[in-house]
């Protein structure tokens, strides 16, 4: 596997903390290893500035998020509102060089699987027609079983090759409170994927000792096949 993305049941899931947390751990142990992000689309400020604050990425600004539109809405809103096309065969092409150059891609996705890219086509639409071995960030909350259930149902609409999922803490969350939102058994026994492991909350999500930290309780060995000859990608 060179590449993964690393798609959510919404926005705000905890993508961003996934994809961090995973590139901390690889730059803490993995000095030696070319890892690349790719941020294939962007609409307003937020991930690409943060892969540039935390590491010292050797990617070109094009080559961490091809298609960039300033608006904060779903990309098809966003390009209208500047009267620019969708071209997607910009970020592919850029996917595909990073696969050439470095041993891992993280593709950090936008909102969740069912998130628009264009007025035709989901995430999940570009993660089958691209091929991605996808993880699934899952938000510790009210809600999330079904969320999870309805997006894993999505995934094998669109035949994705679905590595797992994370469950992720975006707010302090008791014990009690993780067992009864987001229970790991029954989200694996009604969806029959692995859940991979649960990140917990983070106060500073900028901390890249704590990112790595919490990195090195998931299933490592899925998600970053560190043996191997690999890329990362975070959709």
């Amino acid at each position: 596997m060179k590449t993964l993305l690393i798609s959510g049941t919404d926005t705000d899931a905890g993508k961003t903390v996934l994809t961090t947390a995973l590139a901390a751990y690889w730059y803490a142990h993995c000095p030696d290893r070319r890892l690349a992000l790719l941020k294939p689309l962007q609409s307003g400020e937020g991930d690409r500035e943060l892969y540039q604050r935390l590491f010292d990425l050797q990617q070109s600004p094009a080559e961490v998020n091809p298609l960039y539109f300033q608006a904060p809405l779903a990309p098809p809103l966003a390009a209208e509102l500047e009267q620019r096309a969708i071209d997607l065969a910009i970020p592919w092409q850029t996917l595909q060089r990073l696969q050439q150059a470095y041993d891992y891609v993280l593709v950090e996705g936008l909102g969740g699987l069912g998130s628009p890219v264009t007025r035709e086509l989901t995430v999940a639409d570009l993660a089958r027609d691209w091929r991605l071995p996808t993880v699934l960030v899952v938000p510790v909350r009210l809600g999330a079983i079904g969320q999870t259930v309805a997006t894993v149902a999505l995934a094998r609409q669109s035949k994705l090759n679905l590595k797992g999922i994370v469950l992720n803490c975006g707010q302090p969350r008791t014990e009690t409170e993780i067992a009864q939102w987001a229970p790991a058994d029954l989200i694996q026994s009604l969806t029959q994927t692995p859940v991979l492991g649960l990140l917990p909350y983070l106060p500073d999500c900028r901390d890249r000792p704590a990112l790595a930290a919490a990195a090195a309780n998931l299933d490592l060995e899925i998600l970053l096949p560190l043996k191997a000859q690999t890329t990362l990608v975070s959709l």
